[in-house]
């Protein structure tokens, strides 16, 4: 079945920076889309960043764009999300998802990671 397990949360102060890991299992990695979002405390999830399955094609929120790096290693089946210069309000939970083939939806997730940024 389809598993996507978060890492490389933790607690930095502001300024700092944190690498994400998404390690996917259970389909065929490199022919999927795959996505960061967060949730910060009493919020909605919002998307951070996506990538293709080729990895050719980047997005980000505004947000996070210019401080947020977002790779995939199809050869570790393996999503990253780089987080330089890491701000208070950056603080959530961060959920890594594969994002559908027949639609713009996404139809799986990790169980997330936390991130907290000190000030």
């Amino acid at each position: 079945q389809v598993q996507l397990v978060e890492s490389g949360g933790g607690l930095v102060q502001a300024g700092g920076s944190l690498r994400l890991s998404c390690a996917a299992s259970g389909f065929p990695f490199s022919n999927y889309g795959m996505g960061w979002f967060r949730q910060a405390p009493g919020k909605e999830r919002d998307f951070a960043a996506r990538i293709s399955s080729s990895g050719l094609n980047t997005y980000y929120a505004d947000s996070v764009k210019g401080r947020f790096t977002i790779s995939r290693d199809n050869a570790k089946n393996t999503v990253y999300l780089q987080m330089n210069s890491l701000k208070p309000e950056d603080t959530a939970v961060y959920y890594c998802g594969r994002r559908n083939s027949y639609n713009a939806d996404y139809g799986y997730w990790g169980q997330g990671t936390q991130v907290t940024v000190s000030s």
